[in-house]
């Protein structure tokens, strides 16, 4: 069963940038979408990016123009640049395999345990 690594969180300021990581295991890594998900106090976990095992990317929109998901297939890692953070970006970040091509939370794999991302001043 494939698993998920998250890390990068922390306490920042609003305005500020993070970079998110997340290691996945298994030898099949690079066929596979890969999303970024959050969920944030009392809410349902929500979609946030994901890219395609060829590298195109699909945003939700409250973050578009200001969060960039890449990956490195060789590493087995896909990554959440975090621009022009906002106190709404508050949430612990998950990763995992993305099905399909919707802009929701639509996975393949089992949760970890997440990275804390908090936007404060």
């Amino acid at each position: 069963q494939v698993q998920f690594v998250e890390s990068g969180g922390g306490l920042v300021q609003p305005g500020g940038s993070l970079r998110l990581s997340c290691v996945a295991s298994g030898s099949i890594f690079s066929i596979y979408s890969m999303g970024w998900y959050r969920q944030a106090p009392g809410k349902q976990r929500e979609f946030v990016a994901f890219i395609t095992g060829g590298g195109t990317a699909n945003y939700a929109d409250s973050v578009k123009g200001r969060f960039t998901i890449s990956r490195d297939n060789a590493k087995n890692t896909v990554y959440l640049q975090m621009n022009s953070l906002k106190p709404e970006d508050t949430a612990v970040y998950y990763c995992n395999r993305h099905r399909g091509y919707a802009l929701r939370v639509e996975i393949l794999g089992s949760w970890g345990q997440g990275t804390q991302v908090t936007v404060s001043s």
